[in-house]
C-alpha cells in the first residue's frame, strides 16, 4: 500500500511558482531593510560607553592617572558638554537622512534598483565600520565622527524608496495593506538585533559594535546584487521567454509581461500626483510623534515611573510591539474597506486622547503602563506604517500616471523625506520643551497628532474630487504649508550648523555694554 503524499510536500506544491517568487522577494527585501535598521542602532547603545561614570569603574593597575574623573571616557565625549556632542551626532545623521531622502528617489527611478540597493548597503556598511574603526585608530575628533554620521545618513536613504518600490512592483493593490503591515516589522526586528549585537561588544571593544553590523549590511548588499529581481515583468520576460514559457506565466495574463521603457517621473511630477502632498504632511506630524517616543520614552518612564535605566528601556519596547500590531491592523482594515486615508484618520482620532490618558494615568500601575503603551504604540505607529508602505506603493502606481510604473521610488522618497523632517524636529523640540515639564511635551505630541488627523481627514473627505475647485484650493494650501515647513526646517538647520561651528571654533560672545 502506497503512503499518501507527505503533508508538507502537498503544502509546498499547492503554491504556484509565481507565489514562491513573490515570497522570496518579500523575504529578501525584509532581510535588506532589517540590515539597514540593524546598522543604525549601535550609536544608541555605545553612547553609555563613550561617557561613563568612571568612579564605578575599576582602574587598571598600569594606568597612572590621578585626580582624573573622566579617565575611562572616550574623548571628545569626556567633557560636561557630552550630551550636546551626542546631539550633534544624532542630528548629523537625521538631518542628512531627511535631506538626502528627497534626492534618493530621483536616483532610484533612473538606476537599476538592484545596483542602487547593493551600492547603498555596501557603502552603509563602510561608513558604519568607519565609526567603529575610530576605536582602533584612536581617533578623538568630533568632526570625524560627525562626518561619518552624515555620510552614513546619506547612504541609508538608498534603502527605503528602493525596497518599497520592489515590493510594490511584485504585489498588487488588493492585499498590499496586510502584506506590507507584516513586512514592515523589519524595523523592530532590525532594532532588536542591532541592540543585541552592539550590546555583545560594547563593554569590551565598542568598535566591534559598529564593525560587525557594518559587515552584516555590506554582506546583504552582496546578496542583493546576486539575487534581487526588481519586478515581475522584467523577471518573466527575461527568464521565461528564453524557455518558451512566457504565455500564462502570470495568472494567464501574458499581456502584462512587457518591457518598461517609460520615462522616470520628475520631482514636480510626483508632487502633482493626488495625495502625495497630503500624505507627506500627514507623515511629517505622525513621524514627529513616533520618533519623539523612540528617543525620549525610556527617559520619560525612568523619570515619571521611577524605573531604572534597564527596566525603562525594556518597558519602552512595548511601544514598538504595539506599533507592529498597529501596522498589521491598519493594513487589514484598509484592505477590507479600501480607504487608506480613512483608516489613518480614525486611528489618529483615537491616538490623541490616548496620549493624554497615558500621560495622566499611564504610570498608576505596571498593568496600566503595559496596556497603554501597547495601545498608544498601535494607534501612533499604525498610520505611520501604513503611509510609508501601502500608501506610498499605491500613489507610486496611481491611475493618473497612465501606466508609468517608474514613480514608486520618487513618491516614496518624497513622503518619507518629509516625514524624516518630523523625525528630526520631534526629538529636538522634546529636548527643548522637557525642562518646562513633561506635560508640555505631551501637549506638543497631541497637537502634532491632531494636525496629522486634520490632514488625513481632508484626504478621506473628498477621494473622488481631485479636479474640484475645493480640492485644488486645498492642495494649494497644503503645498504652501509643506513649502513653509521645508523653508523653516532648512533655516533652522543653517542656524544650528552656524551655532555649532562657532562653538567648535571657540567663539566667545562679546558682553553688551
Amino acid at each position: 500500500m502506497k503512503a499518501p503524499l507527505a503533508p508538507g510536500i502537498r503544502l509546498i506544491t499547492s503554491f504556484s511558482r509565481d507565489s514562491w517568487y513573490r515570497g522570496f522577494i518579500l523575504f529578501l527585501t525584509f532581510l535588506f531593510y532589517t540590515a539597514y535598521h540593524l546598522s543604525r542602532k549601535p550609536i544608541s547603545i555605545v553612547k553609555s560607553e563613550l561617557h561613563r561614570n568612571c568612579s564605578t569603574v575599576i582602574r587598571p593597575a598600569n594606568l597612572n592617572i590621578t585626580n582624573n574623573v573622566t579617565w575611562c571616557d572616550w574623548q571628545p565625549f569626556d567633557q560636561d558638554n557630552y550630551q550636546t556632542l551626542f546631539g550633534v551626532l544624532d542630528n548629523s545623521f537625521l538631518v542628512a537622512y531627511a535631506i538626502g531622502m528627497f534626492f534618493s528617489g530621483i536616483f532610484g527611478e533612473r538606476l537599476s534598483l538592484r545596483y542602487y540597493l547593493s551600492f547603498g548597503m555596501v557603502m552603509s556598511g563602510l561608513f558604519t565600520s568607519l565609526f567603529g574603526l575610530g576605536f582602533y585608530w584612536n581617533i578623538h575628533s568630533l568632526g570625524y565622527y560627525a562626518f561619518v554620521q552624515i555620510m552614513n545618513g546619506l547612504m541609508q536613504t538608498t534603502g527605503w524608496p528602493a525596497v518599497v518600490a520592489c515590493v510594490g512592483n511584485w504585489f498588487g493593490k488588493g492585499k498590499r495593506g496586510f502584506i506590507m503591515g507584516v513586512w514592515n516589522s523589519h524595523t523592530s526586528v532590525g532594532n532588536i538585533l542591532g541592540s543585541l549585537i552592539a550590546g555583545a561588544f560594547v563593554s569590551s571593544s565598542w568598535g566591534l559594535s559598529f564593525i560587525v553590523p557594518g559587515i552584516i549590511i555590506a554582506s546583504t548588499g552582496v546578496l542583493c546584487f546576486f539575487f534581487l529581481v526588481e519586478s515581475t515583468s522584467w523577471f518573466f520576460l527575461k527568464i521565461f521567454s528564453s524557455h518558451g514559457l512566457i504565455n500564462g506565466a502570470i495568472s494567464g495574463e501574458p499581456q502584462e509581461v512587457t518591457e518598461e521603457h517609460s520615462k522616470a517621473i520628475s520631482f514636480c511630477g510626483a508632487l502633482s500626483i493626488p495625495g502625495v502632498v497630503e500624505f507627506s504632511l500627514c507623515l511629517l506630524f505622525a513621524k514627529l510623534v513616533s520618533y519623539t517616543f523612540l528617543y525620549w520614552l525610556p527617559l520619560y518612564i525612568s523619570n515619571v515611573a521611577h524605573f531604572d535605566a534597564k527596566e525603562a528601556g525594556d518597558m519602552s519596547t512595548l511601544f514598538d510591539v504595539g506599533g507592529i500590531l498597529g501596522g498589521v491592523i491598519a493594513g487589514l482594515i484598509s484592505d477590507y474597506t479600501g480607504g487608506r486615508a480613512t483608516t489613518c484618520c480614525v486611528m489618529l482620532i483615537f491616538a490623541a486622547p490616548m496620549l493624554f490618558l497615558y500621560n495622566a494615568f499611564g504610570q498608576r500601575s505596571l498593568a496600566t503602563t503595559i496596556g497603554m503603551l501597547l495601545v498608544c504604540g498601535s494607534l501612533v505607529n499604525g498610520p505611520y506604517a501604513l503611509i510609508t508602505t501601502a500608501v506610498s506603493a499605491d500613489l507610486g502606481t496611481h491611475e493618473s500616471l497612465r501606466g508609468n510604473s517608474r514613480a514608486l521610488s520618487t513618491v516614496t522618497a518624497i513622503i518619507d523625506g518629509t516625514g524624516s523632517i518630523g523625525a528630526a524636529l520631534g526629538p529636538l523640540f522634546a529636548g527643548l520643551i522637557s525642562p518646562t515639564g513633561w506635560n508640555n511635551v505631551f501637549y506638543m505630541l497631541i497637537s502634532a497628532d491632531i494636525l496629522a488627523c486634520l490632514v488625513s481627514s481632508f484626504i478621506s473627505s473628498s477621494p473622488q474630487s481631485a479636479r474640484s475647485l475645493s480640492r485644488r484650493s486645498g492642495r494649494f494650501f497644503l503645498t504652501t504649508l509643506l513649502v513653509f515647513i521645508l523653508l523653516f526646517f532648512f533655516q533652522f538647520l543653517l542656524r544650528l550648523v552656524y551655532k555649532e561651528v562657532r562653538g567648535w571654533c571657540g567663539h566667545v560672545p562679546r558682553a553688551r555694554r
